[in-house]
């Protein structure tokens, strides 16, 4: 057993881009502005806000809900913005009841760099669906995540649900 290795190659580019300035290259801002919504995961797009997988995920179904407009907190963004973010949200995890059927749910924003923000300059929502074992020694002690679903297949139940 002390030969084994538990390899996450995925995790890589995640490793390398976390030094570097996240405002460069604003995934919330890029993404939506491509017209290739399958290869950037974006499961739903509204008036105001979309809706993506998560690249890097704590759980397979991970979302977050950003809205088109580059700003960096939530006290900046208009009424009309919040309220499809947090719409979006309660549709996301209906979706998320049907497709994965979790057992709860964390949601949060990581506002600003202290807070955990990976991407300060852009507001975005997570919406992270739960199980009872999903929590195990691996984020502890490997750094890593056992995910039972990839990203593609993920997209494919998500997309026409919203």
């Amino acid at each position: 057993m002390a030969n084994q290795r538990i390899w996450a190659p995925w995790r890589l580019p995640y490793v390398k881009d976390a030094s570097k300035d996240s405002e460069a290259e604003c995934i919330f801002c890029i993404k939506p502005a491509e017209d290739d919504d399958e290869a950037n995961l974006i499961v739903h797009r509204g008036e105001r806000c979309f809706v993506i997988l998560n690249l890097f995920p704590y759980t397979n179904g991970h979302l977050m809900i950003a809205p088109y407009d580059h700003l960096p907190t939530l006290q900046e963004l208009e009424a009309d913005t919040v309220a499809e973010m947090m719409a979006l949200t309660q549709r996301a995890m209906v979706v998320l009841d049907e497709k994965y059927d979790p057992q709860g749910y964390n949601v949060g924003v990581n506002q600003g760099r202290v807070a955990g923000a990976g991407y300060e300059g852009h507001i975005h929502l997570h919406v992270v669906p739960r199980w009872a074992g999903d929590t195990n020694y691996m984020p502890v002690l490997a750094d890593t995540r056992v995910m039972p679903q990839s990203l593609e297949q993920s997209y494919e139940a998500l997309k026409g649900a919203f």
